[in-house]
């Protein structure tokens, strides 16, 4: 296997469990993740999902068939500002969520200072090209940030009932930001997975995974076609996890199995 390859798999991976323990996840669905008001799930069960056989608990298919099942919403009154203008700091480190999340997914960032990346390079997780990040008007949008579940998506799936306070949580969630290639995030634009995966089918476990820890924390739903893509896709990792069982970070080996792996920075 290309060994870039394997190892954006693997920064993929780690960077899943950097931001929520395993705990917060249940709890969120242990509660049902309400529907928005006025909207009925689409199937009858509880929760909008229908049980489906061949699941294991504890797993990301398993947290998959809880999350609601409903049409998308109008996409009226979004604006990127719904989310906060620019980026914040969540953690309190003085750095913003885009330079932390460029010190975390970059080979050999360079700093000004404690928090400016100036430059990098990338391990794309997405299509597994190595791509140099140099800070500038010119450059920069070489590597993006991506929200793993886009802001309009979001939006469009329950985020309009959130708190101003709980959605620039979202935008700045390490847990649903990957640097990325620039030209491949835009392609993806603001699509869920029934209508864009990683063109690197190897990532692709970890991406859905990643998708449904993200929803299932902020209690967004997915819709039919969307539940089915996910399902297409852990159908084939039906071990992989949204958590490990402690709470650590998980990433994937060579061999598309998961594994316990800790954060690269």
């Amino acid at each position: 296997m290309n060994t870039q390859a394997s190892k954006a798999r693997r920064r993929l991976g780690a960077a899943l469990g950097t931001a929520l323990l395993v705990t917060v996840i249940w709890a969120v669905a242990a509660i049902g993740l309400e529907s928005a008001p006025g909207s009925a799930p689409e199937s009858g069960r509880a929760g909008g999902a229908e049980p489906h056989e061949g699941v294991e608990a504890g797993t990301a298919a398993a947290l998959l068939e809880e999350l609601p099942v409903k049409g998308r919403a109008p996409r009226t009154g979004y604006d990127r500002e719904q989310f906060g203008a620019g980026w914040k700091d969540p953690d309190r480190n003085g750095c913003d969520a885009r330079n932390d999340t460029l010190q975390r997914d970059l080979d050999g960032a360079v700093l000004d200072g404690p928090c400016t990346v100036l430059s990098g390079v990338l391990s794309d997780p997405y299509t597994g090209a190595r791509i140099e990040f140099v800070r500038g008007p010119s450059s920069s949008q070489a590597v993006q940030i991506d929200h793993v579940v886009a802001l309009s998506d979001a939006w469009q799936k329950g985020a309009q009932t959130l708190s101003d306070e709980r959605r620039v949580d979202f935008a700045n969630d390490p847990l649903n930001l990957l640097a990325v290639d620039g030209p491949t995030n835009s392609r993806k634009g603001d699509a869920d997975a029934a209508s864009w995966l990683p063109p690197q089918r190897g990532v692709r476990c970890a991406y859905v995974a990643r998708q449904v820890s993200v929803k299932a924390a902020y209690g967004l739903w997915i819709t039919g076609p969307e539940r089915e893509a996910m399902r297409r896709v852990l159908a084939g990792c039906p071990e992989q996890p949204a958590y490990a069982p402690d709470g650590s970070p998980i990433g994937l080996s060579p061999s598309g199995h998961s594994t316990a792996a800790t954060n690269s920075g």
